[in-house]
């Protein structure tokens, strides 16, 4: 067989023309620019992770605005008083929900921080309206929530207080401030929403 034609390296496995790597699949041109880190592998779970847990934060809000304190302002007051302390009582020492009430914000806020450093900007803006809309959640729950829950418990023993106006604020303040709470949640949900459907999309390519 001529070796010009046959066996010759220059046609057959030569490595300048033979098992060289194909042009689509060679670190410059193939896995290079989508190759995934350690910390881009966290970024789809953090997304979702964020989105269970301010998703029950906007669920228990919720829950508070459509049953439980129209079912209190239905009763009297000192049943008002009893039952809402008892609640405050029961997720102030609750584990469980402190941790989920906390992480959400991390877990947006570090979902963000990863999604921009992969260059993905346009999901990181909405991971970061999410992240925005529930710290504000937060700072209303300190700022005006909480106050009254611990205004409440140090009114004491409900079967004898004389003074209910604790009442007309959890009835006026506290409601409507609950309200503000799920709505923030919510739209902090939807933006996740949106920010997963991107990531996805991202990450597909």
């Amino acid at each position: 067989m001529n070796p010009e034609h046959g066996t010759n390296p220059a046609y057959g496995t030569n490595p300048a023309h033979g098992t060289t790597p194909a042009r689509g699949t060679t670190p410059a041109h193939g896995t290079h620019g989508t190759a995934r880190t350690g910390t881009d592998r966290a970024a789809g779970p953090l997304l979702g992770l964020s989105a269970v847990l301010i998703g029950l934060m906007a669920g228990l809000f919720f829950a508070f605005d459509v049953s439980v304190m129209p079912g209190l302002a239905a009763g009297d007051e000192r049943t008002y008083v009893t039952a809402m302390q008892n609640f405050n009582a029961a997720i102030d020492g609750n584990g469980l929900f402190g941790s989920a009430f906390v992480l959400a914000l991390l877990a947006t806020a570090a979902a963000a921080v990863v999604e921009y450093r992969k260059g993905r900007r346009g999901t990181a803006v909405w991971v970061a309206a999410a992240a925005v809309a529930y710290l504000v959640v937060l700072v209303i729950t300190f700022a005006v929530n909480i106050p009254l829950n611990n205004e409440l418990a140090a009114a004491g023993d409900a079967a004898k207080l004389t003074d209910f106006a604790v009442v007309d604020k959890f009835k006026g303040t506290w409601v409507t401030t609950n309200i503000l709470r799920t709505l923030l949640c919510t739209a902090a949900l939807a933006a996740l929403a949106r920010a997963l459907l991107l990531h996805g999309r991202a990450t597909a390519r």
